[in-house]
């Protein structure tokens, strides 16, 4: 199987050398505060020297289970090597000014209600606009999504209160849902610690809205939190606290498909740190529940059925460096028109990775084009999604038009 090719001197799309800001490079940067030489904190990470010394140079990509590494060994934040957030890309979409408001929102939660604040709305007029909210994030329409969730947490957060204390948590219910509404669009943006405040707050609503499925989901969003900084053995821990909770949930189909969800997190859990027979044992698990789901295209906040098992087996033998068999997991799949705007972009940029590592540099582009196509502002900050960007300048005689354009958009 090829991987990427070696870089030679470049010029990117500015004239100068070729993505110069690269995870690589701020891994370079961090190891030599650390004082380590590239043989000790390779010893250190579990990789080789030489795959080490090319991600510095950005000749290869930096994977997600070596960033995760680094992360570790060298106690740092993930923003940190990731670049995220990206401010900025973010001052130049204007977003950046949309974050501080959802921050302020989320620190409401113990205040109860505002004097003078206006009576809110009912609970349940208010579970259809956080379902709307829900649905536009999957759309990919982030910054319409940051613009209305701080009133909308703030308005909520009154209704719970105000709720009546006999059994009513409807209220605490929608609640939650927007904190999960605000941990997507955090998280989206590059805001790790707004991510995991909008999961304790999560917890907080769900512990008074009595809701095992809420509280199983936010053990999963966690897990996948922990993925991020490499820390798989607790975040499947938290994978199996999640699954005990949904156990007690009462509706049979829910109770399937998210307990289906929880096994395909648990799965990219364990490829991501090498374990191959639990990855695949957990997407069995998974592709069972969704032979019996069949496809729910929404269902809090998720989707599942055999087309998500599909996307994350090419996720999970990507993780497991089986880029090869990813692809042609990939090929096999047939994601509907219909599927959520955010994942098909998802996928798109998880199979725009593997067949960078397979040579594919045409075929690798095309996804990322596609990526950008059906979500763009997801898109556009996604950290790998530049670390793929850069390998293939690095690889490239000559940088076509195409490739140019998107280096300049993702900020290489």
């Amino acid at each position: 199987m090829s991987a990427t090719p070696t870089s030679t001197p470049e010029s990117g799309p500015g004239g100068g050398p070729a993505a110069e800001d690269h995870v690589g490079r701020r891994i370079a940067v961090q190891r030599k505060l650390a004082d380590l030489t590239q043989q000790r904190l390779a010893d250190q990470i579990g990789y080789s020297v030489s795959l080490l010394g090319q991600v510095e140079q950005g000749a290869k990509p930096a994977t997600p289970a070596l960033i995760a590494a680094v992360t570790r060994a060298l106690h740092l934040e993930y923003g940190v090597l990731t670049g995220q957030p990206n401010m900025r890309l973010l001052r130049e979409d204007h977003l950046n000014a949309l974050v501080t408001p959802i921050r302020d929102a989320l620190d409401l939660f113990d205040l109860g209600v505002a004097e003078g604040q206006p009576r809110p709305r009912a609970a349940n007029v208010l579970s259809v606009i956080a379902e709307d909210q829900c649905r536009l994030v999957r759309a990919g329409q982030i910054r319409q999504v940051a613009q209305i969730l701080p009133a909308l947490i703030e308005e909520t957060t009154a209704a719970a209160y105000l709720a009546p204390t006999s059994g009513d948590t409807l209220a605490w219910s929608v609640l939650g849902s927007v904190y999960r509404t605000a941990y997507d669009v955090v998280t989206k943006l590059g805001y790790q610690d707004l991510a995991a405040l909008a999961l304790d707050r999560m917890a907080w609503a769900g512990e008074r809205a009595g809701d095992p499925i809420l509280a199983g989901l936010r053990q999963y969003m966690r897990s996948l939190v922990l993925l991020r900084g490499g820390r798989y053995a607790t975040g499947q821990r938290l994978v199996t606290a999640g699954l005990a909770l949904i156990g007690q949930a009462d509706n049979l189909l829910e109770r399937t498909a998210i307990t289906g969800q929880l096994h395909l997190g648990a799965a990219v859990l364990a490829a991501r740190s090498g374990d191959r027979d639990g990855a695949l044992g957990h997407l069995d698990v998974a592709e069972r529940a969704a032979a019996t789901t069949g496809e729910v295209p929404k269902l809090r906040w998720v989707s599942f059925g055999p087309v998500n098992v599909g996307a994350h087996r090419v996720a999970a033998l990507s993780e497991l460096k089986d880029y090869a068999a990813a692809v042609a997991a990939a090929d096999e799949l047939r994601i509907p028109a219909d599927w959520a705007p955010s994942r098909r972009g998802r996928h798109h940029v998880e199979v725009a990775y593997a067949r960078l590592w397979t040579g594919d540099k045409d075929g690798s582009l095309n996804h990322l084009r596609a990526a950008r196509t059906v979500a763009p502002q997801q898109t556009r900050y996604d950290p790998i999604v530049q670390e793929t960007v850069t390998a293939l300048l690095r690889a490239q005689r000559s940088t076509p038009d195409t490739l140019a354009n998107m280096a300049a958009w993702v900020g290489v």
